[in-house]
């Protein structure tokens, strides 16, 4: 892939944020289940969305594109296919909620993946799944082709594991013949993503209740289409707030006050490191002196998202900045706490990593230099904030990766002062 490199500036300027990406696969998905037609909007189409919208194609349902981001879905035929090629791209969410409801659906699917999507865990469903129907045929990861057809009854799984294999049997089994239950044996991490989760579901007719120990679903229930409104995405804004607060004077716009989006919690972990912020219903702002920012501690158990973005401005906050409860990340697209970490050494700052997340001793300026995109979009978007303090250019490998979750992330990088220079 090709590189970008990024020039040494101060971020200052206004965006519009792009719709949350997590809100609008659970849309698409909930949309296609239903029988009749729905509308979702606003939908930005980065390679993981385009993913889901192709699987869900190949399950059946009829997807149309109008007005540049807006879907119109039709779920009457969905799972009329006897068979489906289910190509997940690098879509962690696409592979993780549509096995149950491929599952439940009758479906003989066999799902694949680029990058590292093959090589991340899905061994939650191949111990749950057997016994409730669904044969799974694999050899450790991707391709995993299963058959036959999704029972209900009681699913036993961890709280600290991906909530996007929850978010799955949610999504799936309100179409099971029998009622379910799910049973969290650990305590519940990510419990924002089940939220939305359950929020979507309610939209579009599906009752779930909350027990003690997890949740139960009453089966055969049945979608209902409806007109859906996608929030715009917190976990994005993690850039242009730090943007701001390295000295800078960024406006995001877009973002609802109220969101059950978990990375909303980043507002506050901003205002911690002592960043200026004004927030209201239209617009939230983020701006701060250079020398304004000192180090707090963060525990990123319910934010692994923002987790390098954080740990860019950690690494120029006085003082110490210690991230922990991040070790979800290693399964990440890459490695994300060694690629953070390797990069932000790279242009000269000090970072430690350790084995659930990573120590920054907070410096004034970094040098810049040659950064590793891991082919990862975090790490890209990330590093190109982190030259707001360096003293030179910093050229990030791998910039295509941004068409994951945020294509046009460059084109709102420009309009908030950021400068560019492509290497093809």
């Amino acid at each position: 892939m090709s590189n970008i490199t990024v020039l040494p500036t101060t971020f200052d300027g206004e965006i519009t944020l792009p719709p949350s990406k997590s809100d609008v696969h659970r849309a698409i998905i909930c949309a296609c289940l239903a029988k009749g037609k729905s509308v979702v909007a606003p939908v930005d189409f980065s390679r993981d969305i385009l993913a889901t919208i192709d699987c869900m194609r190949n399950l059946g349902a009829e997807i149309l594109t109008f007005q540049e981001n807006k879907l119109y879905i039709n779920g009457s035929n969905i799972f009329s296919p006897k068979s489906a090629e289910l190509d997940c791209d690098e879509s962690g969410s696409t592979l993780r909620f549509l096995i149950p409801i491929a599952g439940v659906g009758g479906m003989t699917a066999t799902f694949s993946g680029k990058g590292r999507l093959p090589m991340r865990p899905i061994g939650i469903y191949l111990d749950v799944l057997p016994e409730k129907g669904v044969c799974c045929e694999t050899f450790g990861g991707l391709p995993l082709q299963i058959s036959g057809k999704l029972k209900g009854g009681i699913f036993k799984v961890r709280g600290d594991i991906s909530s996007q294999f929850i978010t799955g049997l949610l999504l799936a089994l309100p179409l099971a013949k029998e009622d379910s239950e799910i049973i969290l044996t650990t305590p519940l991490q990510s419990e924002s993503y089940i939220d939305m989760t359950l929020n979507t579901l309610s939209k579009f007719g599906i009752k779930v209740d909350v027990t003690e120990n997890g949740y139960f679903i009453k089966g055969n229930q049945q979608y209902r289409p409806c007109h859906y409104t996608c929030e715009s995405d917190w976990s994005q804004a993690g850039f242009f707030f730090s943007a701001g607060a390295l000295g800078g004077n960024v406006t995001v716009r877009g973002l609802s006050l109220n969101s059950i989006q978990g990375d909303r919690a980043g507002l506050d972990i901003f205002r911690k490191f002592g960043a200026e912020i004004i927030a209201d219903e239209e617009k939230i702002t983020v701006k701060a002196t250079k020398n304004s920012l000192h180090g707090i501690e963060i525990n990123a158990e319910n934010i692994p998202d923002l987790v390098p973005i954080l740990a860019v401005t950690g690494a120029f906050a006085k003082g110490t900045t210690r991230i922990y409860h991040a070790e979800r990340l290693r399964i990440k697209e890459s490695d994300r706490l060694k690629a953070i970490s390797d990069n932000l050494s790279r242009i000269g700052c000090d970072v430690k990593e350790t084995t659930d997340g990573l120590i920054l001793h907070g410096i004034e300026t970094a040098q810049g230099g040659l950064a590793e995109g891991y082919n990862d979009h975090r790490i890209v978007m990330s590093m190109s904030i982190a030259v707001a303090r360096c003293h030179n250019p910093i050229t990030i490998t791998d910039r295509h990766s941004i068409d994951k979750s945020y294509p046009k992330f460059f084109n709102d990088y420009q309009r908030i002062n950021g400068k560019i220079e492509l290497n093809w």
